[in-house]
């Protein structure tokens, strides 16, 4: 133990005395270790950013979303002419979900616990002067707050009594809330979607995770939506929305924007998907619906995430090797200029071991430091992304200590052949070198 001490400070003696070269030779070190913490940090968060917004969609639902046939360009129903100065045309495109398949699904499906429907009707909202051109307003029922994980904020969401009455009001999103009536309480206070006046009824947390995942009903932020009961949303907006293009008027009937199966075993939702599927294909020959499963996407994106998180470490390593090759260039050099003071510890009696021993705990510290640096630097790196960007970092205690103890592996691999080269030299020849 004692000869280990006498080691360690004859070790910090030498590396004082060249203070710029040993810092020098820990630099590839230190960037390496700091570019492997902080390149996973970012593609964690990331990573996990994207995890959390597919967990949001619900692990046991399976998500069934009309969409637009390859041959939408074609018309479905009649076409005539308008009365302007040009000649344009008007046509009317039937597509997508029908109540009938959620009725079918609902009968057929016996290990599905709920079925949801969602219809998405376009319109204006305002209140007083503030207003959301083209609001995304989204008919539902009161199971959906569950399905979709939402969190009541203050006041209620939709209710069964709602849907009996045909009540005309509205849940708002925290977006839209502040958006209609900036930092008033929108608590029974009316809101018009289109010209119809709806009441208030309650307030919906902010998601964290707000933006819907690609192929969502208008792949737009969660937090701007406005709820409403189905059964107002039809009779009050039908189920005919106007699409203005130039030389052109459409129109698209869609009754169901979206239908979300809740499942009561997740170990069933593939089959489910893969039975949902079948039976909605007999009543849909144009291929105008899309099943997304969240729960195969969650083992995707982790797939995927593992996946990144090996190509960012094998490009990050690639600077703590070329900081090992640093470090065993100036430890040969350091090997050539200290040769006639290695002569003189053999003559003194010191083995080769003891040379091998010396020179090894010389790059072990010096790996070691330039670990210990790298990971404060890391961190740092890290925390001002999070801080002056939207990008989150999340650091993982087994990606620090990795990079650590990589370092210093390196430090003993790269320095073993310097210290085996330094103490295979001929004592005779050493003290005779100048």
């Amino acid at each position: 133990m004692g000869s280990l001490l006498s080691v360690l400070v004859f070790t910090f003696r030498n590396l004082r005395q060249h203070k710029l070269r040993s810092f020098l030779t820990i630099l590839g070190t230190i960037l390496g270790v700091a570019s492997v913490i902080s390149m996973l940090a970012v593609g964690e968060g990331s990573k996990q950013l994207a995890i959390e917004q597919i967990r949001s969609l619900g692990a046991a639902n399976v998500i069934i979303r009309s969409v637009k046939p390859d041959d939408s360009a074609l018309p479905e129903e009649g076409s005539g002419n308008t009365a302007t100065t040009q000649e344009k045309t008007s046509r009317v495109l039937d597509y997508g979900l029908k109540y009938r398949d959620l009725d079918l699904l609902s009968s057929t499906l016996p290990i599905v616990e709920k079925v949801v429907p969602l219809a998405l009707v376009r319109r204006n909202a305002h209140q007083g002067r503030f207003r959301i051109p083209n609001a995304r307003i989204l008919g539902t029922i009161p199971d959906y707050l569950d399905v979709k994980n939402l969190r009541i904020k203050r006041g209620r969401f939709l209710t069964e009594l709602d849907q009996d009455t045909t009540a005309n009001v509205a849940v708002l999103a925290a977006g839209s809330a502040r958006s209609l009536f900036s930092f008033e309480d929108p608590l029974d206070k009316t809101v018009f979607l289109g010209t119809q006046a709806y009441r208030v009824v309650g307030i919906l947390d902010r998601q964290a995770s707000g933006v819907e995942t690609p192929g969502a009903v208008g792949q737009q932020n969660m937090n701007n939506d406005i709820y409403i009961p189905i059964i107002a949303a039809q009779r009050r907006f039908g189920e005919l929305q106007m699409i203005v293009r130039s030389g052109s008027r459409d129109y698209e009937r869609t009754q169901l924007s979206e239908i979300t199966l809740t499942v009561e075993d997740e170990d069933l939702v593939s089959q489910t998907a893969a039975m949902a599927r079948k039976l909605l294909e007999k009543n849909h020959p144009k291929k105008d619906f899309e099943i997304q499963v969240p729960l195969e996407l969650m083992r995707q994106a982790e797939r995927q995430k593992r996946i990144w998180n090996l190509v960012l470490s094998s490009i990050a390593g690639i600077s703590l090797l070329v900081g090992g090759v640093g470090i065993m260039n100036i430890m040969l050099a350091t090997v050539t200029e200290r040769t006639k003071e290695i002569g003189i510890r053999r003559a003194l009696g010191a083995k080769r071991h003891h040379i091998t021993i010396q020179f090894l705990v010389e790059t072990t510290v010096l790996s070691g430091t330039g670990g210990l640096i790298g990971v404060v630097v890391g961190l740092a790196m890290g925390t001002i992304v999070t801080l002056t960007s939207d990008i989150q970092t999340v650091f993982r205690i087994w990606a620090v200590v990795l990079s650590f103890g990589i370092s210093v592996c390196i430090g003993i691999v790269f320095g073993l052949y310097p210290a085996r080269r330094a103490s295979l030299l001929d004592p005779i020849q050493a003290l005779r070198h100048e």
